[in-house]
């Protein structure tokens, strides 16, 4: 009876173990550690204006990240997020900068614009069948110079279009609750997460795109246009990157043609630090706003503690090989 029990036991700690559940709380007890830890090294962490800091680099590293987690689910990788956000930026300060036209119309061109670069790219794995990885690193240097061009290499500022800093910088939550100065930022990457959540537990989108990860073949036999679902899935990406250009831009009053690049490393880090598989078929949005609070408080707290920023990436590759290391053990206990 004593084997029996010890068994059961040894076999529910390998399903707890393999489970996303174990990840999630492996996640949250590493950002727990982080946030005492970083304390304890630097009295300035803890500060109000320093928390705020953080919120504001997990709210656009965040949103970047959710979008990564549509295409992670379905099998494949995007590298492209941190260009396509610098593109839609850009594409943003040419509607209200160079053309003067209203706001309204500036969070559509960046929406919209993200929205076709995710359709190009889900057009290139799906209908060309160019693997995701080469697809999206072919159209990240297409992006990459467009902003360039489109721009003409200089920034693009937002000084004549009234409230557009407002968009990430101002705070509603705050003019209500003066003693919560959350930032709107913070408040749009949680309203994104929630109706990605949703998209992803009660729509048929949300269904496909789990499915397409775990078997596609299995689906496309069922007689599923598997194609037109996996560009449904890359556009929904590519427009929730339209909605972090927007954060970006607004965060810095600006549209910066050649930032972006490095943003994709830490999307794609906090995606499996949260616990969703790059091989595909299993992953959640709370894990991944885990995994962005938890590299927005690691670099958050090397630059507090003066850490230079060579070793700032060095710290973030390690936390890639680690993180994927542990997808991989994850999946071997799983099968």
């Amino acid at each position: 009876m004593t084997m029996m029990n010890q068994d059961a036991t040894s076999g529910a700690l390998q399903k707890l173990t393999a489970s996303g559940a174990f990840q999630k709380l492996l996640a949250f007890a590493s950002l727990v550690l982080l946030l005492i830890g970083f304390s304890i090294a630097s009295p300035n962490f803890m500060q109000t204006s320093n928390m705020i800091a953080i919120l504001q680099a997990t709210s656009v590293n965040g949103v970047l990240a959710i979008a990564a987690t549509l295409v992670i689910i379905t099998g494949g990788i995007d590298l492209s997020v941190g260009t396509l956000m610098t593109f839609t930026a850009v594409m943003t300060g040419v509607v209200l900068t160079n053309l003067g036209l209203p706001l309204p119309m500036g969070v559509v061109a960046a929406i919209a614009t993200g929205t076709l670069a995710g359709m190009i790219s889900g057009a290139l794995v799906a209908k060309m069948k160019i693997p995701p990885f080469i697809a999206t690193l072919g159209l990240m240097l297409i992006l990459k110079g467009l902003s360039l061009v489109v721009s003409g290499t200089r920034p693009i500022y937002f000084n004549d279009t009234p409230g557009f800093d407002l968009i990430s910088r101002g705070s509603l939550i705050g003019e209500i609750f003066p003693a919560v100065p959350i930032p709107n930022g913070v408040l749009i990457l949680f309203l994104v997460a929630g109706a990605v959540a949703y998209i992803l537990s009660r729509t048929v989108l949300g269904r496909y795109c789990f499915a397409l990860g775990s078997n596609e073949e299995a689906v496309r036999l069922s007689g599923v246009d598997t194609d037109r679902w996996k560009i449904a899935i890359y556009s929904l990406s590519g427009a929730i990157v339209g909605i972090a250009g927007l954060l970006i831009a607004s965060r810095l009053n600006s549209a910066q043609p050649a930032l972006g690049l490095g943003y994709e490393l830490e999307a794609i880090a906090a995606v499996v630090i949260g616990g969703t598989s790059l091989s595909g078929g299993r992953g959640t949005i709370l894990g991944t706003l885990i995994g962005a609070l938890i590299m927005a408080v690691l670099l958050n707290g090397l630059r507090i503690l003066s850490v230079p920023q060579e070793w700032q990436t060095v710290v973030t590759g390690a936390i890639i090989i680690l993180a994927v290391y542990a997808d991989i053990m994850r999946r071997q206990k799983a099968n």
